[in-house]
């Protein structure tokens, strides 16, 4: 009967330290999702900002074209 208790108390504390484990593993799941979902949209935003490089730089290039042609035809 002695051995038993033992094995239950041990059950127990095998138990309670899987639960402490689980709950810090619960914790850092949750600051991972926090910290992927900044960097998300950090990059998010620096795409949007190249995209919106890139067609102001082309704007410039059609305006250039545009003009110069209109100025050789002068």
């Amino acid at each position: 009967m002695r051995v038993n208790v033992d094995k239950v108390l041990e059950r127990d504390q095998k138990l309670s330290e899987l639960d402490d484990r689980a709950d810090a593993l619960q914790a850092g799941a949750s600051q991972f999702e926090t910290s992927a979902a900044k960097l998300k949209r950090k990059y998010w935003w620096k795409n949007c900002k190249m995209w919106a490089i890139g067609i102001g730089v082309l704007v410039i290039i059609i305006i250039i074209i545009i003009g110069e042609s209109l100025c050789v035809h002068r």
